[in-house]
Protein backbone atom coordinates (compact mmCIF):
# COMPACT_ATOMS: atom_id res chain seq x y z
CA UNK A 1 0.00 0.00 0.00
CA UNK A 2 1.25 3.38 -1.04
CA UNK A 3 1.95 5.63 1.99
CA UNK A 4 -0.20 8.66 2.19
CA UNK A 5 0.94 11.98 1.05
CA UNK A 6 0.57 13.86 4.70
CA UNK A 7 0.92 12.22 7.96
CA UNK A 8 -1.35 12.78 10.55
CA UNK A 9 0.92 15.16 12.23
CA UNK A 10 1.89 17.67 9.14
CA UNK A 11 -0.01 20.62 8.47
CA UNK A 12 -3.65 20.84 7.29
CA UNK A 13 -3.18 22.48 3.50
CA UNK A 14 -5.64 25.44 3.99
CA UNK A 15 -4.97 28.54 7.15
CA UNK A 16 -8.51 29.67 7.71
CA UNK A 17 -9.05 32.81 9.82
CA UNK A 18 -11.55 34.62 10.62
CA UNK A 19 -14.29 33.04 8.39
CA UNK A 20 -16.87 35.16 10.69
CA UNK A 21 -15.47 38.37 9.79
CA UNK A 22 -18.66 41.09 9.33
CA UNK A 23 -16.09 42.88 6.30
CA UNK A 24 -17.73 41.87 2.78
CA UNK A 25 -13.88 41.07 1.86
CA UNK A 26 -12.73 37.32 1.45
CA UNK A 27 -9.32 37.33 1.11
CA UNK A 28 -6.90 34.27 -0.28
CA UNK A 29 -3.75 33.88 -0.60
CA UNK A 30 -3.28 30.49 -3.02
CA UNK A 31 0.73 30.98 -2.60
CA UNK A 32 1.28 32.16 0.79
CA UNK A 33 2.82 28.71 2.38
CA UNK A 34 6.04 27.02 1.40
CA UNK A 35 5.84 23.79 3.31
CA UNK A 36 6.49 20.26 2.24
CA UNK A 37 4.63 17.21 2.51
CA UNK A 38 7.71 15.24 4.20
CA UNK A 39 6.82 12.74 2.08
CA UNK A 40 8.23 14.56 -0.67
CA UNK A 41 11.58 16.10 1.00
CA UNK A 42 12.30 19.39 -1.39
CA UNK A 43 11.43 17.81 -4.50
CA UNK A 44 15.07 17.51 -4.70
CA UNK A 45 15.92 21.08 -4.47
CA UNK A 46 18.57 22.97 -1.86
CA UNK A 47 17.22 24.29 0.65
CA UNK A 48 17.74 28.02 -0.34
CA UNK A 49 15.82 27.66 -3.11
CA UNK A 50 13.15 26.78 -0.99
CA UNK A 51 12.91 30.34 0.05
CA UNK A 52 12.93 32.27 -3.10
CA UNK A 53 9.47 33.11 -5.14
CA UNK A 54 9.50 29.88 -6.91
CA UNK A 55 8.11 27.61 -4.10
CA UNK A 56 5.91 31.08 -2.78
CA UNK A 57 4.56 34.38 -3.03
CA UNK A 58 7.50 35.56 -0.60
CA UNK A 59 5.48 38.18 2.18
CA UNK A 60 1.88 38.05 0.90
CA UNK A 61 0.31 35.75 3.86
CA UNK A 62 1.81 38.34 6.55
CA UNK A 63 -0.02 40.97 4.59
CA UNK A 64 -3.02 39.11 4.19
CA UNK A 65 -2.97 38.43 8.02
CA UNK A 66 -2.66 42.04 8.73
CA UNK A 67 -5.13 43.25 6.56
CA UNK A 68 -7.27 40.61 7.75
CA UNK A 69 -6.96 41.96 11.42
CA UNK A 70 -7.64 45.63 9.71
CA UNK A 71 -10.99 44.95 7.85
CA UNK A 72 -12.43 42.16 9.93
CA UNK A 73 -11.94 39.85 6.56
CA UNK A 74 -11.71 36.37 5.89
CA UNK A 75 -9.06 34.29 5.30
CA UNK A 76 -7.52 31.62 3.68
CA UNK A 77 -3.96 30.78 3.01
CA UNK A 78 -2.72 27.58 1.09
CA UNK A 79 0.06 25.86 3.42
CA UNK A 80 1.91 23.84 0.89
CA UNK A 81 4.33 25.19 -1.70
CA UNK A 82 3.18 25.86 -4.88
CA UNK A 83 5.78 23.54 -6.51
CA UNK A 84 3.63 20.39 -4.47
CA UNK A 85 1.07 21.63 -6.78
CA UNK A 86 0.10 25.30 -8.04
CA UNK A 87 -3.42 26.10 -5.91
CA UNK A 88 -4.13 28.95 -9.06
CA UNK A 89 -3.95 26.78 -11.28
CA UNK A 90 -6.38 23.92 -12.98
CA UNK A 91 -5.06 20.14 -12.26
CA UNK A 92 -5.31 19.52 -15.84
CA UNK A 93 -2.52 22.01 -16.85
CA UNK A 94 1.20 21.59 -17.09
CA UNK A 95 2.45 24.01 -14.85
CA UNK A 96 -0.42 22.72 -12.54
CA UNK A 97 3.32 20.69 -10.94
CA UNK A 98 6.12 22.18 -12.83
CA UNK A 99 9.21 20.31 -13.65
CA UNK A 100 10.62 23.49 -14.36
CA UNK A 101 10.18 26.90 -12.59
CA UNK A 102 11.48 30.00 -14.03
CA UNK A 103 15.06 28.67 -14.98
CA UNK A 104 14.90 25.68 -11.84
CA UNK A 105 14.20 22.45 -12.78
CA UNK A 106 12.26 20.42 -9.86
CA UNK A 107 13.69 17.21 -10.01
CA UNK A 108 10.71 15.73 -7.30
CA UNK A 109 8.17 16.64 -10.16
CA UNK A 110 9.73 14.55 -12.91
CA UNK A 111 8.22 11.20 -14.73
CA UNK A 112 5.30 11.75 -11.93
CA UNK A 113 2.56 9.07 -12.61
CA UNK A 114 -1.31 9.55 -13.03
CA UNK A 115 -1.27 8.24 -8.87
CA UNK A 116 1.09 10.65 -7.66
CA UNK A 117 -0.50 13.40 -9.70
CA UNK A 118 -3.79 12.48 -7.65
CA UNK A 119 -2.62 12.25 -4.47
CA UNK A 120 -1.20 16.07 -4.66
CA UNK A 121 -4.72 16.80 -6.17
CA UNK A 122 -6.88 14.86 -3.56
CA UNK A 123 -4.73 16.09 -0.42
CA UNK A 124 -3.31 19.40 -1.15
CA UNK A 125 -5.49 21.23 -4.46
CA UNK A 126 -8.83 19.69 -3.16
CA UNK A 127 -9.14 20.53 0.44
CA UNK A 128 -8.09 23.87 -0.30
CA UNK A 129 -10.84 25.00 -3.06
CA UNK A 130 -13.04 22.78 -0.95
CA UNK A 131 -13.32 25.13 2.03
CA UNK A 132 -12.63 28.10 0.50
CA UNK A 133 -16.14 26.78 -1.75
CA UNK A 134 -18.14 25.99 1.15
CA UNK A 135 -17.30 29.11 2.97
CA UNK A 136 -18.75 31.10 0.24
CA UNK A 137 -21.50 28.62 0.03
CA UNK A 138 -22.34 29.66 3.52
CA UNK A 139 -21.67 33.16 3.13
CA UNK A 140 -24.18 33.29 -0.16
CA UNK A 141 -26.91 31.04 2.10
CA UNK A 142 -26.64 33.84 4.50
CA UNK A 143 -27.60 37.00 2.46
CA UNK A 144 -24.33 38.13 3.18
CA UNK A 145 -22.13 40.29 0.34
CA UNK A 146 -18.73 39.10 -0.91
CA UNK A 147 -16.17 40.85 -2.62
CA UNK A 148 -12.99 38.24 -3.16
CA UNK A 149 -9.38 39.42 -3.03
CA UNK A 150 -7.28 37.41 -4.56
CA UNK A 151 -3.61 38.50 -3.08
CA UNK A 152 -0.03 37.69 -4.72
CA UNK A 153 3.38 38.88 -4.76
CA UNK A 154 5.84 39.50 -7.76
CA UNK A 155 9.56 39.05 -8.15
CA UNK A 156 11.21 42.74 -8.91
CA UNK A 157 13.20 40.78 -11.85
CA UNK A 158 12.14 38.27 -13.60
CA UNK A 159 14.76 37.11 -16.78
CA UNK A 160 17.20 39.62 -16.19
CA UNK A 161 14.46 41.95 -16.75
CA UNK A 162 13.08 44.70 -13.76
CA UNK A 163 9.32 45.39 -13.12
CA UNK A 164 9.21 48.60 -12.66
CA UNK A 165 5.38 48.49 -10.70
CA UNK A 166 4.91 48.48 -7.55
CA UNK A 167 1.21 46.96 -7.40
CA UNK A 168 -0.29 45.29 -10.34
CA UNK A 169 -4.34 44.66 -10.29
CA UNK A 170 -5.66 42.05 -12.32
CA UNK A 171 -8.63 41.07 -13.88
CA UNK A 172 -10.97 38.57 -16.20
CA UNK A 173 -13.83 39.23 -17.85
CA UNK A 174 -15.41 41.43 -14.64
CA UNK A 175 -13.48 44.95 -14.20
CA UNK A 176 -15.59 46.74 -11.82
CA UNK A 177 -13.69 46.48 -8.94
CA UNK A 178 -10.26 46.36 -9.99
CA UNK A 179 -11.13 49.25 -12.20
CA UNK A 180 -12.22 50.96 -8.83
CA UNK A 181 -9.06 49.97 -7.04
CA UNK A 182 -6.86 50.97 -9.56
CA UNK A 183 -7.99 54.70 -10.03
CA UNK A 184 -7.54 54.56 -6.05
CA UNK A 185 -3.86 53.44 -6.13
CA UNK A 186 -2.81 55.46 -8.87
CA UNK A 187 -4.50 58.39 -7.03
CA UNK A 188 -1.92 57.86 -4.66
CA UNK A 189 0.93 59.99 -6.21
CA UNK A 190 3.54 57.41 -5.12
CA UNK A 191 3.22 54.74 -6.86
CA UNK A 192 4.05 52.99 -10.43
CA UNK A 193 0.85 50.94 -10.73
CA UNK A 194 -0.24 48.09 -13.01
CA UNK A 195 -3.30 46.86 -14.80
CA UNK A 196 -3.44 43.29 -15.88
CA UNK A 197 0.76 43.86 -15.18
CA UNK A 198 2.66 42.12 -14.27
CA UNK A 199 0.48 39.17 -14.88
CA UNK A 200 -3.44 38.69 -16.62
CA UNK A 201 -5.62 36.68 -15.04
CA UNK A 202 -6.92 34.11 -17.17
CA UNK A 203 -8.57 30.42 -17.36
CA UNK A 204 -5.20 28.73 -18.21
CA UNK A 205 -3.24 30.90 -16.10
CA UNK A 206 -5.66 31.11 -13.06
CA UNK A 207 -8.35 29.05 -10.71
CA UNK A 208 -9.08 30.93 -7.99
CA UNK A 209 -10.65 34.06 -9.50
CA UNK A 210 -12.43 32.21 -12.58
CA UNK A 211 -14.11 29.53 -10.37
CA UNK A 212 -15.05 31.23 -6.88
CA UNK A 213 -15.15 34.83 -7.80
CA UNK A 214 -16.53 34.85 -11.75
CA UNK A 215 -18.80 31.85 -11.77
CA UNK A 216 -20.33 33.00 -8.61
CA UNK A 217 -20.82 36.47 -10.37
CA UNK A 218 -18.67 37.85 -7.43
CA UNK A 219 -16.80 41.39 -7.56
CA UNK A 220 -12.93 40.90 -7.01
CA UNK A 221 -10.11 42.05 -8.05
CA UNK A 222 -6.46 40.14 -7.77
CA UNK A 223 -3.62 42.11 -6.42
CA UNK A 224 0.08 41.70 -7.11
CA UNK A 225 2.54 43.61 -4.97
CA UNK A 226 6.01 43.35 -5.89
CA UNK A 227 7.84 41.23 -3.14
CA UNK A 228 10.69 43.61 -2.47
CA UNK A 229 8.39 46.03 -0.83
CA UNK A 230 6.87 43.38 1.48
CA UNK A 231 9.86 41.37 2.23
CA UNK A 232 9.59 42.88 5.77
CA UNK A 233 7.28 43.59 8.59
CA UNK A 234 7.63 46.97 7.92
CA UNK A 235 6.50 46.70 4.49
CA UNK A 236 3.91 43.87 5.31
CA UNK A 237 2.22 46.27 7.85
CA UNK A 238 1.90 49.66 5.23
CA UNK A 239 0.95 47.70 2.56
CA UNK A 240 -1.76 46.25 4.97
CA UNK A 241 -3.25 49.34 5.78
CA UNK A 242 -3.03 51.05 2.28
CA UNK A 243 -5.00 48.56 1.32
CA UNK A 244 -7.33 48.39 4.18
CA UNK A 245 -7.96 51.92 3.32
CA UNK A 246 -8.49 51.76 -0.14
CA UNK A 247 -10.26 48.68 -0.63
CA UNK A 248 -13.55 49.90 1.65
CA UNK A 249 -13.30 52.88 -0.92
CA UNK A 250 -13.21 50.91 -4.18
CA UNK A 251 -16.10 49.07 -2.99
CA UNK A 252 -18.03 51.87 -1.98
CA UNK A 253 -17.56 53.30 -5.18
CA UNK A 254 -18.69 50.00 -6.73
CA UNK A 255 -21.88 49.88 -5.10
CA UNK A 256 -22.38 53.86 -6.54
CA UNK A 257 -22.14 52.64 -10.04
Amino acid sequence: MTAPLLAPDEPDPVTFTNENGRSAFFLTCDHGGRAFPRRLGRLGLAERDTFRHIAWDIGIAEVGRRLSAALDAALTIQTYSRLVIDCNRDPGVPSSIPEISEDTEIPGNRNLDEVDRLARRDVIFRPYHDRIAAALDRRHDGGRPTALIALHSFTPVFHSVSRPWHVGVLFNRDARLARSLLDLLRAEGDLVVGENEPYRVTDLTDYTVPVHAERRGLPYAEIEIRQDLVIDPEGQSSWAERLARLLPAAYAALARQ
